[in-house]
């Protein structure tokens, strides 16, 4: 299958990096390399472009779409490791990062690297980088509490309890292999009016491919690191898919930019404490009616911008 990701928010993410063309930047998750290529392109010969992608399939694929500009670089890492690369590069800050998470739109189509449940019989996977612990591991592995509190937690799904205890009646009979066993037994864990709603497999395949891959710890390592490798007035952009993910980004902006920190009953301010960084935005940018039109997965972005204050030095 060809690595298909139509670039969500893009002219707002290049709109939002300010670019500077002359300028470093780093695509920490390089896909299908759509957001990659739009950056590239607004640089000169002195500019830089970093992009990296944890996925093998997804740094083939950008290295391929990306040879045609000489100031780009693709590398199989992760973002949580953004300040390791750079180090090796021998690079000290950067201009701009854009970080867009959750998983491409590759990923859920290709039913081999079972991360949808509209799939049939693809094995139950969900591995970005191709490594490592399975969804079938934790399926199959994850004791009846644990399975329930991954469920409510990263899927803030209410039926978690029950869901956890009929996949661990499940997988005493035989082993949880593939994406329709799963389903089927999410589907049976529900009642009829929430099959109704809406497919009641999201919340649950959602809540496993972040348990699998360790997505909240990435992003909160991923977060400081990337704020921190920027330049005064530097700017960090990020996209998320869901209301956990954005809570973090949220939470984290809401710390560089707060001032103060004295307790509210004090006269004046004595900590001294300037902010770290300034919004961008003050609310997330979603994406037009118009580009909804052309790609319905954008339904859920938002887009986050935040720049590094001029006079702070970390």
């Amino acid at each position: 299958m060809e690595f298909k990701h139509i670039p969500v928010l893009l002219d707002e993410c290049i709109q939002g990096l300010n670019i500077n063309p002359d300028g470093i930047y780093v695509d920490c998750t390089a896909g299908g390399g759509g957001h990659s290529s739009a950056i590239a392109a607004k640089l000169s010969e002195r500019g830089r472009l970093i992009a990296l992608d944890r996925d093998p399939d997804a740094v083939e694929t950008a290295s391929e779409r990306l040879a045609k500009f000489s100031n780009a670089k693709v590398i199989h890492r992760n973002y949580s490791e953004l300040d390791s690369v750079l180090s090796e590069l021998e690079i000290s800050e950067v201009d701009g990062i854009l970080m867009d998470l959750g998983v491409s739109s590759y990923q859920l189509d290709k039913e081999s690297r079972g991360f949808s449940y509209h799939a049939v019989d693809a094995p139950l996977d969900m591995r970005m980088s191709k490594t490592g612990m399975s969804a079938a591991d934790v399926v199959n592995k994850f004791s009846e509490q644990q399975l329930a509190n991954i469920i409510f937690e990263f899927g803030e799904e209410k039926f978690s309890r029950r869901i956890a205890s009929n996949i661990i009646r499940a997988r005493a009979v035989s082993p949880i292999e593939t994406t329709n066993q799963l389903a089927d037994i999410i589907r049976e864990s529900v009642p009829q009016k929430a099959r109704r709603d809406k497919n009641p497999c999201k919340k649950t395949f959602q809540a496993i491919r972040i348990a699998v891959n360790g997505e909240f710890d990435h992003l909160s390592e991923g977060l400081d690191k990337a704020f921190n490798c920027l330049k005064p007035q530097g700017r960090l952009a990020v996209i998320t898919f869901h209301s956990l993910e954005d809570r973090i980004v949220k939470q984290r902006f809401a710390e560089w930019c707060k001032g103060c920190i004295c307790p509210p009953d004090f006269p004046q301010c004595i900590c001294g404490h300037k902010p770290q960084g300034k919004l961008v935005n003050r609310k997330p940018i979603e994406a037009a009616q118009s580009e909804l039109e052309k790609n319905n997965r954008s339904r859920s972005a938002r887009l986050r911008v935040i720049e590094r204050s001029s006079d702070f030095s970390g």
